[in-house]
């Protein structure tokens, strides 16, 4: 994995100043307390007042190239088309971070391109599935209004041909043990014998995915859903 530079874009989204007041023609989003951050492997989430800004993380991996301010704005973009679909109410955009004459960041200017961000409206975390689990609140007519949601989701998904069939599975096994190969958590001999065997199981039922893939019953869903 390598990583590039984006302190300068952490510490601009990471003060509070920064989302103060209106920018850009669009409506302060609470206050100038202090900003959360969220944080994995390939992102950044900061909290700010009742926005929340998610950074691609410049970093280039098996699976995901974010090494440019472009790249990361192209991502943004599709990131909002895909999501705005099932939670039109928190998506609200994607913000380009631009450099001021004076070397500094502002949202959507006119100067070069920084980075970019998706917009967020901020939800309570307590609304959060896994928490209704802990509690005992997920009931039988929560999760049959969930069952439906999702299924006229998949049901509207657009078909997909190209590459969807048993060589688009092969390629995620190698992708897959290409990541696997850059940590130290597995060793060499545990990511062959694993790739080895889903290539085996892949053989084996290389043909019933192609019938799939060419009846049209590969669909472009969502691959990353939380509840």
């Amino acid at each position: 994995m390598t990583q590039n530079d984006q302190s300068d874009v952490i510490a601009f989204l990471a003060d509070p100043a920064t989302h103060g007041g209106a920018t850009q023609g669009r409506a302060a989003h609470g206050g100038t307390g202090p900003v959360g951050v969220i944080a994995t492997h390939i992102s950044q989430v900061f909290l700010a007042g009742g926005r929340a800004f998610k950074l691609k993380r410049a970093v280039t991996l098996p699976y995901a190239d974010f090494s440019t301010p472009e790249r990361r704005l192209a991502f943004c973009e599709k990131e909002f088309v895909l999501n705005r679909a099932t939670a039109p109410g928190l998506y609200l955009g994607v913000r380009r971070i631009t450099r001021t004459r004076e070397a500094g960041l502002e949202f959507d200017g006119i100067g070069e391109l920084a980075d970019a961000v998706v917009e967020m409206v901020r939800f309570d975390q307590e609304a959060l599935f896994d928490r209704f689990a802990v509690e005992g609140r997920l009931d039988a007519a929560l999760m049959s209004e969930l069952a439906g949601t999702i299924a006229r989701f998949h049901a509207d998904a657009p078909v997909v041909h190209a590459g969807s069939g048993s060589q688009r599975l092969a390629a995620l096994i190698d992708m897959n043990s290409a990541s696997f190969a850059e940590s130290d958590v597995f060793s060499r001999d545990e990511v062959s014998a694993l790739a080895g065997a889903l290539r085996q199981r892949l053989a084996r039922h290389a043909g019933v995915l192609d019938t799939r893939e060419a009846a049209g019953r590969v669909r472009r869903c969502h691959g990353d859903l939380h509840l």
